[in-house]
């Protein structure tokens, strides 16, 4: 399973982000680009497992949520530009590795 860290270092991977934990409840981290302050990957728990909700174009996101059952809609996000990946475990996560954009 991919743990928070390295669910954190591929978001800081991408060039010009920075990671903000803009709430009280130290269990939501988000990942946004520098200038803009747009979010890309929010990182938190939910039922005892990791999951990330990475923005996607809204053309694809059905198409990732069809292809893989660890993927659904953005959790309490729009749900035609997010979805969420569940890391359950399995190693499904590693297919939708692509999805942000």
């Amino acid at each position: 399973m991919m743990t928070r860290e390295e669910a954190l270092a591929y978001g800081m991977s991408f060039y010009n982000v920075y990671e903000e934990k803009p709430f009280r409840d130290p269990n939501w981290q988000l990942v946004r680009i520098k200038g803009s302050k747009k979010t890309f990957l929010w990182i938190y728990e939910r039922e005892g497992y990791n999951n990330l909700n990475v923005k996607v174009n809204p053309e694809w996101g059905v198409v990732w949520r069809s292809a893989y059952e660890a993927v659904t809609a953005g959790y309490d996000l729009n749900k035609e530009h997010w979805n969420t990946i569940i890391l359950d475990g399995n190693g499904r996560w590693a297919k939708a590795k692509g999805m942000p954009r």
